[in-house]
């Protein structure tokens, strides 16, 4: 499999990991589009959000929860944050292995283009 995010969790391409354990890896986008851009992705690949089986239900939750965790550890949870997956083409989706946007620090806008 020649997957981006795939070949970030194993080390294979350099990242600025900022949060992992065993079911996930975070780590700052390198095109932030607010303050704080952190990617949040499963380390089991899966291709998107409609890919998804309800075997994945634990992970999905625990993935807001390490969002919310984030947005502590940045300040930014006070303040307000977004967390967001794009699914398919249209929806932005650039990487085909499911994962979160968790952006703040400034105000952002809705909707959001």
């Amino acid at each position: 499999m020649d997957c981006l995010f795939c070949k970030i969790i194993k080390g294979e391409i350099p990242s600025d990991k900022v949060y992992e354990d065993d079911f996930v890896y975070a780590f700052n986008d390198i095109h932030p589009e607010a303050p704080v851009h952190v990617l949040i992705v499963p380390k089991g690949h899966i291709d998107s959000l409609n890919a998804a089986q309800l075997s994945d239900q634990a992970l999905l939750g625990h993935i807001q929860l390490v969002a919310s965790e984030l947005a502590k550890k940045y300040g930014i949870d006070d303040s307000g944050y977004r967390l967001l997956t794009n699914v398919g083409r249209e929806g932005g989706q650039s990487v085909s292995h499911v994962h979160y946007h968790l952006l703040g620090g400034r105000q952002l806008k809705w909707p959001p283009g």
